[in-house]
């Protein structure tokens, strides 16, 4: 019980970090501002909505196994990464334009 506890605990702060990251990320690219920075923030709030729908819905799915919050923490892991490989992306190509 303590394991599968201090994996979810582990899951969530790296959740956490990777939050942090993307948080970062895309202040750089508001902060730019244009084109790029109004596409950004209408990203920023439809992939928030999707992510929060995709999580609970595995979650609800979940809810007997006694995974669901695993399973939510893992979605939106999933997500987070996703956007910091595209913000970074799009960092490093902007930048050797």
């Amino acid at each position: 019980m303590f394991n599968s506890w201090f994996a979810l605990t582990f899951q969530a702060a790296q959740l956490g970090w990777e939050a942090q990251n993307v948080v970062a990320l895309r202040f750089v690219r508001l902060a730019g501002g244009g084109a790029a920075g109004a596409k950004e923030a209408q990203l920023m709030v439809t992939d928030k909505l999707a992510a929060l729908t995709e999580a609970q819905l595995a979650a609800v799915a979940n809810v007997l196994t006694g995974d669901g919050l695993k399973i939510a923490v893992r979605v939106f892991r999933k997500r987070v990464r996703a956007n910091k490989r595209r913000l970074s992306r799009r960092r490093r190509l902007s930048a050797g334009a």
